[in-house]
């Protein structure tokens, strides 16, 4: 029986093919979104109120809702995050 050699990711954007840069780049802006999401629904916003609370529009909202991950950067997530009342934080570790 042959045997099967698992490859673990801590990155599922590396495991997808992105370059390690770019794939870290996605998995942070994974995380806010996941996070400006939380807000929303442990507020139980609609999105028309998310957009106000984020200083957004409401197709803006709206795209986060449906993980257009594509459509924001870093920059415009941490904004939003800072709008709803939040800070972000970093931690930095060398590469292995």
């Amino acid at each position: 029986m042959p045997r099967h050699h698992l490859k673990y990711y801590d990155n599922v954007w590396e495991a997808g093919g992105y370059p390690p840069a770019e794939a870290a780049n996605m998995q942070m802006r994974s995380r806010l979104m996941m996070a400006l999401e939380d807000i929303i629904e442990e507020r139980g916003l609609t999105q028309k109120d998310a957009a106000a609370l984020f200083g957004v529009s409401q197709p803006r909202v709206s795209d986060l809702a449906r993980g257009q991950i594509e459509k924001f950067s870093l920059d415009a997530l941490v904004k939003m995050l800072h709008q709803a009342g939040y800070t972000v934080s970093l931690t930095l570790k060398a590469a292995a």
